[in-house]
């Protein structure tokens, strides 16, 4: 196991001082910060509304557990049973990197509440509105991807937190999908 974290600390001073940048000094913070999300979030509310007569309520509860539920388990269960240092509060770290945010969150690092509800709601997107956004259904995984390579690169979270939140949210965006597919369907 503790080679697993060895190779992820590295990964991370590789991300944060190999791939340093301005525009990405510029850009990460600004896109790991939820008010960036919030034209993305209405646009998918805004096109169920308008675009769907039955199951839209459905649908829009089945979004909300879907968050709801990645984020607890992820924020309530593992975070409280299994605690790991954010980077940025590890003071072995300290002086490899620049913490890119005027805060150090105090919570586990392990794992990334935003990985997970991102790539929740990543996969729920897709497997709920593949057949009306086509190929372009895809730009929903790069963007809970973005989010995640921002989470690291800003210095808040290790590469596997964010792997493993992604996994989480992923799995759970799936079987929430999948159980909407199965009772429900936009029309």
């Amino acid at each position: 196991m503790q080679k697993i974290i060895d190779i992820d600390r590295q990964f991370f001073i590789f991300i944060t001082k190999n791939l340093h940048n301005s525009f990405f000094d510029w850009f990460m913070p600004l896109l790991r910060n939820s008010t960036t999300w919030y034209p993305l979030y209405i646009f998918i509310l805004v096109f169920i509304l308008i675009n769907f007569k039955q199951n839209k309520i459905w649908w829009l509860l089945f979004a909300i557990a879907t968050v709801f539920l990645s984020n607890y388990l992820s924020s309530n269960i593992i975070k409280e049973n299994i605690f790991r240092l954010r980077p940025c509060n590890d003071h072995t770290l300290r002086d490899t990197f620049t913490l890119l945010i005027g805060y150090r969150p105090q919570s586990s690092s392990f794992t990334s509440s935003h990985a997970t509800n991102h790539f929740a709601m990543a996969a729920f997107f897709f497997y709920t509105l593949k057949q009306y956004f086509g190929k372009f259904s895809v730009l929903f995984f790069i963007w809970a991807a973005l989010i995640c390579f921002a989470q690291v690169y800003v210095g808040v979270h290790f590469p596997l937190d964010v792997i493993c939140g992604g996994i989480i949210g992923f799995i759970f965006g799936y079987l929430c999908a999948t159980s909407f597919n199965k009772r429900y369907f936009l029309t």
